[in-house]
């Protein structure tokens, strides 16, 4: 390689010193090209060791050496900013007489790799499939409805059901189906009508939170006359 690390060479090692000098490179951004992290080894500012999946790269004495005395080496255009940081650096350390490596610090401790879950069994990784909301035609939802009212009322007809408890009697059903189901009673059914209540401070928070309300007007309360 040229006896100086090219711009974008200069900015893996910036990305590596600000990690204290060492870290994967799958971690690392801008993405390394092979040939440039291959020609900061055979410079030696760089050593890699191969860590799991990835490379460990570590920034060697020499490449420490190299970026004390090379704060003002330019980078790639777009790092600008990173430019402006280190001529700063640069000129505080000049200053103080300090040295890169006081300022950088050493590297914390890296937690300890998390132990594998165990793998279940076959028969305990599938378990029982989750079925998603079921798809009931108009009739098989009325029909649903129907019984779940009557259930409610003991089998009688003509007595207010509130939604909260039909809603809780159809668990199963998620709540667009219910509604689409109080929406055809609503549109065009003369046999069963929604109302509300009465006293509307009697209403508390389960008995909103089942309010259907298609237009903005809540409705509480279901009646099936036959």
């Amino acid at each position: 390689m040229r006896e100086m690390p090219t711009p974008k060479q200069a900015l893996i090692l910036w990305c590596l010193l600000g990690r204290c000098g060492s870290a994967l490179q799958s971690t690392l951004a801008p993405r390394i090209d092979k040939a440039d992290r291959e020609a900061l080894i055979a410079g030696r500012y760089l050593e890699a060791e191969r860590q799991g999946r990835s490379l460990r790269l570590t920034v060697t004495d020499k490449g420490w050496n190299w970026a004390g005395e090379h704060m003002r080496e330019p980078l790639p255009p777009t790092f600008r900013v990173l430019q402006d940081w280190l001529e700063r650096i640069h000129v505080d350390l000049a200053r103080t007489g300090r040295p890169l490596a006081d300022l950088v610090g050493s590297a914390p401790d890296e937690p300890a790799p998390a132990a594998p879950a165990p793998r279940a069994s076959r028969s305990t990784a599938e378990g029982p499939k989750k079925r998603g909301p079921k798809q009931l035609g108009p009739k098989q939802l009325r029909a649903r409805i129907d019984a779940a009212y009557l259930a409610l009322t003991g089998g009688a007809r003509a007595k207010a059901v509130r939604l909260s408890a039909l809603r809780a009697h159809l668990e199963d059903l998620d709540r667009a189906t219910v509604d689409a189901g109080l929406a055809a009673i609503l549109r065009n059914d003369r046999t069963a009508r929604l109302s509300q209540f009465s006293d509307p401070k009697s209403l508390d928070a389960a008995e909103r939170e089942a309010a259907f309300s298609p237009a903005g007007e809540p409705f509480h309360i279901l009646w099936i006359q036959s």
